[in-house]
């Protein structure tokens, strides 16, 4: 199981309620904050609901 680096790059103004929980639910709060989670089958599943709204770098 792999590590995914998760950069925050657009606002969660004018979203839907459930992309702005599933962002605080990976912890990115603002613009430009990264975070770094494991890359499992429920945060792989987040991170495609909201990938317009997220960079996304594998951590090796």
């Amino acid at each position: 199981m792999g590590k995914i680096k998760l950069t925050q790059v657009k606002s969660q103004i004018n979203r839907t309620q459930v992309q702005k929980r599933t962002l605080e639910a990976l912890g990115l709060t603002r613009i430009g904050k990264v975070v770094e989670h494991d890359a499992t089958p429920s945060i792989v599943g987040m991170v495609n609901k909201i990938k317009h709204l997220i960079s996304v770098e594998e951590v090796k």
